[in-house]
């Protein structure tokens, strides 16, 4: 039937047909699910690039200056493209700004990429010391109210005021036996007291306590002390081996705290080490030179980002202005203060492992239905970025990026679990190189398994476990190794069993 036939034949479908002029004049335009194209295309001189927008395309280049501050979140899983993201970003922020970098590296996660770009690596806990009595621009008063608020983040001293109130005041009588000025500033040419000094003036103390209740609580602080001045684990009890002031303009500095010997000096460390930087970007003036001075990373470092009175938030309140930006990188968004997660000017959201981790971001950052399908479809190096612009707008703050584009090629491995009847697990090869490279599995035996197994970017999960018990992993440490890739422990679980069911069977052939 040709169209003015159909058109005269009386179907009520003729009511639906339209011009083109009365179409257009009817047509409604949805903006794309990201922010328009000219708060993304900032000018390459001045800006970061980071990857192309999933619906439009657009190049996305970073800048800070129409945001409310120039920190970040960064959260997803090991493999999923984190520290890929966090290097990419410091390598041209180098470039681009001159900006300098300090890694505040709990694992030594990022050792081998800093050695090889020719950056400074400094491992606390070997031959370097800092003493954690150090002015850092401060008055000693000032310092010590920051050493004691440290050791009540570490928990030695909770509902402890007694004990607090001896140690305060045996810290102000080590500088004062020094003759520091308690409440003046710039004296840092000076040297100052050790926790040893105070040790000793808490023992002394007691030695002379008037009643056992006294001696008591005095011997207590004089234990908190203690843990931290013992022989061989004194790196914050004896005078400084490191200058600080000269990492904040060397270019890239990893300061590797594993070597530490458990959590708690690391904590201490990564604290002091904040509080320090704190000091240093109050004393920096601020000047009208583009880009930042430097950029602060804290990876996994969970209870000095998780702690309301860390000096990570008071950077982040106060960064901007300074010049000053941090950068927090976790596997767990709940890990992240929320004065942090909610008051950073960029949340990147890679793939994340457990629903109540994406609920926990969808219910911070308030995205689309449309975002959250997408995130539980990531891959590696996918990513959903969130900008909180200084001024409101009307378009969504959080779209979507293709492909973070780094320096390097980012290359996925598929570690197959459907053999257990599990969803395979996607991680980053040179993220699975690194890890392997830690636990001292030989350069040669890490080429042969990506360049033979894994070359064609799948592996079998339960082949990666044989290979790791040729390479005299316990079953502990292969446990450990599976969990931090990103694999769930049911599915670890579920590998073992059917490894072990597979060599019953062949005990059974053979007999």
């Amino acid at each position: 039937m040709a169209f003015e036939e159909y058109l005269q034949s009386g179907s009520p479908v003729k009511q639906t047909l339209l011009s083109n002029r009365e179409l257009g004049a009817r047509m409604l335009f949805t903006h794309p699910p990201e922010p328009p194209a000219r708060l993304l295309m900032n000018d390459p001189s001045d800006s970061i690039y980071i990857g192309r927008t999933k619906v439009m395309h657009v190049p996305f280049y970073w800048t800070f200056k129409n945001l409310t501050n120039p920190h970040m979140a960064i959260v997803g899983v090991t493999g999923a493209g984190k520290s890929y993201l966090v290097k990419t970003f410091l390598t041209r922020a180098a470039i681009v700004w001159n900006t300098n970098a300090l890694i505040i590296d709990w694992a030594a996660e990022y050792v081998d990429w800093v050695e090889q770009v020719g950056g400074k690596v400094v491992r606390l806990g070997e031959e370097n010391a800092l003493n954690l009595m150090d002015l850092g621009g401060t008055s000693p008063l000032n310092r010590v109210r920051q050493i004691m608020r440290t050791l009540e983040i570490l928990s030695e001293m909770k509902g402890k005021d007694d004990e607090k109130r001896v140690l305060e005041e045996a810290l102000e009588q080590a500088y004062t036996e020094k003759r520091f000025v308690l409440h003046e500033r710039g004296q840092d040419s000076r040297e100052p007291p050790t926790l040893k000094d105070v040790e000793r003036i808490l023992l002394k103390k007691a030695e002379r306590a008037d009643s056992v209740w006294i001696k008591e609580y005095t011997l207590n602080a004089a234990k908190m002390i203690g843990r931290f001045t013992k022989k061989g684990a004194d790196y914050f009890a004896r005078q400084s081996t490191l200058k600080l002031e000269d990492f904040t303009k060397s270019g890239l500095v990893d300061i590797v705290l594993k070597n530490l010997p458990d959590e708690d000096f690391r904590v201490l460390a990564g604290l002091s080490i904040l509080q320090y930087l704190k000091e240093k970007m109050r004393d920096e003036d601020w000047s009208p030179t583009k880009g930042l001075k430097l950029y602060v990373v804290l990876d996994e470092a969970w209870k000095i980002a998780l702690d309301e009175r860390s000096d990570a938030i008071m950077i982040v309140r106060e960064g901007r202005k300074y010049k000053f930006g941090l950068i927090v990188a976790s596997q767990n968004p709940t890990d992240i203060n929320e004065a942090i997660f909610s008051n950073v000017g960029t949340t990147f959201i890679l793939n994340l492992k457990f629903q109540r981790f994406k609920d926990y971001v969808r219910g911070s950052l308030r995205y689309s239905d449309y975002i959250a399908e997408a995130i539980e479809k990531f891959g590696v190096g996918n990513a959903a970025v969130n900008l909180a612009f200084s001024e409101k707008t009307e378009f969504p703050r959080t779209f979507l990026i293709d492909k973070i584009h780094g320096e390097d090629p980012l290359v996925s491995v598929v570690l197959a679990l459907s053999a257990v009847g599990m969803k395979d697990h996607v991680l980053d090869r040179n993220e699975l190189r690194r890890k392997l490279l830690h636990e001292n599995v030989g350069q040669a035996a890490i080429d042969h398994l990506l360049e033979g197994p894994a070359k064609k970017g799948k592996l079998e999960a339960a082949e990666l476990v044989k290979w790791l018990e040729t390479h005299s992993f316990s079953r502990k440490r292969t446990t450990d190794l599976l969990l931090y890739l990103g694999l769930e422990m049911a599915a670890v679980k579920k590998l073992f069993k059917a490894m072990r069911r597979e060599k019953d069977e062949d005990r059974d052939k053979s007999d």
